[in-house]
């Protein structure tokens, strides 16, 4: 009997032309969907408390991820974290025009969460991919020239004051 020498396979295969045309249109999509994102405007939710032209404005760029630092400086202050958790950070801007407050979020889920539960209190809020800014509904607008996004009126809970 004899013995005939052990096949000897490549370590790496060549891909398949599928395989290779899988990778380029996965690639391809992926290349559109980033571009989709870069040049979509405001948070793209669809609600109807968005003013129509809240896209995000010109000199704020692409802040992603968002930081407050970041935030705070195109709003044209330094913020003091006042919260730093797994599921958001907090800052508190002082300005000759007013305080306000900028919340970032890991996630875009958690953001939406966080808007969830503050429609319990109402009011308007400055929205961004991954950040919300508080603030008295008159700077609301010149934050958002800064920023970009879009501003959301979140209805509260109960009567407003001075209805029955």
């Amino acid at each position: 009997m004899s013995q005939q020498p052990p096949t000897v396979r490549p370590t790496h295969r060549t891909p398949s032309r599928a395989r290779r045309l899988r990778a380029v249109a996965a690639a391809g999509v992926l290349a559109v969907l980033t571009l989709a994102t870069a040049c979509g405007g405001g948070d793209g939710d669809g609600t109807a408390a968005a003013k129509p032209g809240t896209s995000g404005a010109p000199a704020a760029g692409v802040v992603a991820p968002a930081k407050v630092e970041v935030i705070a400086g195109l709003a044209g202050c330094t913020a003091k974290i006042r919260t730093e958790a797994d599921e958001l950070r907090e800052g508190v801007c002082h300005t000759p025009k007013g305080d306000f407050l900028i919340t970032t979020f890991p996630e875009e889920r958690l953001k939406e969460t966080w808007l969830e539960s503050a429609r319990v209190y109402g009011g308007r809020y400055l929205v961004g991919m991954r950040w919300v800014v508080s603030a008295e509904p008159d700077m609301l607008e010149p934050l958002r020239a800064k920023l970009g996004g879009t501003i959301r009126e979140l209805s509260g809970i109960g009567t407003r004051p001075g209805t029955s």
